[in-house]
């Protein structure tokens, strides 16, 4: 059979050009220049699925269609887990290894492995996976290495890259892009991000800029939480502003535009780790996963993780009103009581309070997560703490803040608005730097 990669009607004619940006080192004005290409068909894209495709084509999508030249005669490396997928549904790893005119040697899987099956903070050892017979190794960050050692890129000439973010600088996937990133450039080796959405817009920017003494594999680079650009774009402006120097091209997503959220898109959701399931949890997640750095459950060990706090201390209804009198933006809370089956207090009956978005544009995550943790000081200040963190000086919530400031403030009584005021500066600096790495309108 004959697979064909017709054109959805849904794809803008304007976009069916620029589609991929190539980024060397630090050469180009904004490491990118891009690079006009012409629609193909490629017999090897799976397209069963017409009926169903998409308005926006994910950077897997358009490599196979449209550029598959950038691998052929190469030795590949590809670095991926479970999101990364076609259209269709089909793993990259199989696509590009079936591909004859693909050469894929090895695969390297990031936190949760390459089948996205591991829970947080656990070790993932490297291994053969058995469909492919390709050697697996684990750049988890819980193991030996969280980047490509010199002995595992010997054999090849390009690592390319295929994972979802959620938009949000506590994943660690941007902090495995990153890692590789440097180790490509460090061996002379080109790296190929296969783009795709950010799933919670590329228009929304929230939070304080990460202070580099607080650098971690939960916060890598000097970015606020919410930053509102996608992994290539990132990408780009790590390769030039920190000077990593590596052979970097950006394969674009085709058709998506910067206000759009996922569920807008057409692509298939995959849930990118055990504990984001929907697109609701990445909505929340900027400000919710600050929770992990306090003894109050963020919800993990429940159907709604990271929509749902808790602790067996907190009388969740009191939460709640105190909650509602803010008057948050694009919000509700509900006062419960949840048990969690794994995590923190698993099998103990919590109280505490689910987030509900009744206006996703208007929501502001990490904001809203400062004034639940500022209320639940305010009304159980001798039960509420700050867990110490993985870096013995630190504690665990100033690493995934990126600053000890927030937590101060948060114990001297400082209202949540005045803390944001604080990096205001900071914010506006960063955003002005984003904008020569931005791709899409």
């Amino acid at each position: 059979m004959e697979y064909t990669y017709p054109r959805s009607s849904h794809c803008p004619e304007e976009v069916a050009s620029t589609d991929v940006c190539l980024a060397v080192g630090a050469r180009a004005r904004t490491g990118c220049a891009t690079a006009e290409i012409t629609t193909q068909t490629d017999k090897y894209v799976d397209t069963d699925l017409v009926a169903m495709w998409p308005g926006v084509q994910s950077g897997i999508d358009v490599l196979l269609r449209d550029r598959i030249d950038l691998l052929e005669r190469k030795r590949v490396g590809l670095i991926t887990n479970h999101t990364g997928v076609t259209a269709s549904l089909e793993w990259t790893v199989d696509v590009l290894h079936k591909h004859p005119g693909v050469n894929l040697t090895c695969l390297f899987g990031p936190e949760h492995g390459i089948r996205g099956d591991v829970r947080e903070a656990h070790r993932v050892d490297s291994f053969t996976d058995a469909r492919t017979e390709l050697q697996v190794h684990s750049l988890s960050g819980y193991g030996e290495n969280t980047e490509p050692t010199p002995d595992m890129m010997r054999g090849i000439d390009a690592l390319v890259y295929d994972i979802q973010d959620v938009g949000a600088r506590y994943y660690t996937y941007i902090a495995t892009m990153n890692r590789s990133m440097k180790a490509a450039a460090e061996q002379d080796k080109e790296f190929i991000l296969l783009d795709r959405p950010n799933p919670i817009t590329g228009t929304a920017v929230e939070g304080n800029v990460l202070e580099e003494r607080y650098r971690s594999f939960v916060g890598e680079r000097e970015i606020p939480i919410r930053y509102g650009m996608t992994s290539g774009e990132l990408a780009q402006m790590f390769n030039k502003e920190y000077r990593i120097g590596c052979r970097l091209t950006v394969v674009k997503a085709k058709g998506w535009r910067r206000k759009m959220w996922y569920d807008e898109t057409g692509l298939p959701w995959v849930s990118p780790s055990p504990n984001i399931p929907t697109l609701d949890t990445a909505t929340v997640y900027p400000g919710t996963c600050l929770f992990e750095g306090l003894n109050v459950s963020e919800g993990r060990g429940t159907t709604r993780p990271f929509e749902t706090v808790g602790a067996p201390w907190i009388d969740g209804f009191e939460l709640r009103r105190k909650l509602v009198e803010e008057r948050l933006p694009g919000v509700g809370f509900r006062g419960l009581h949840f048990t969690p089956t794994s995590g923190k207090f698993a099998g103990e009956t919590c109280g505490g309070v689910q987030l509900h978005i009744h206006d996703r544009d208007k929501f502001r995550p990490v904001l809203t997560g400062l004034k639940m943790i500022k209320a639940i000081v305010d009304l159980f200040p001798s039960k509420i703490e700050f867990r110490e963190g993985w870096k013995a000086e630190d504690f665990s919530f100033d690493l995934l803040a990126g600053t000890s400031t927030i937590r101060e403030k948060l114990l001297a009584g400082v209202e949540p608005e005045e803390i944001e005021k604080g990096w205001t500066g900071d914010l506006r600096a960063f955003q002005t730097k984003r904008e020569k790495y931005l791709l899409y309108s």
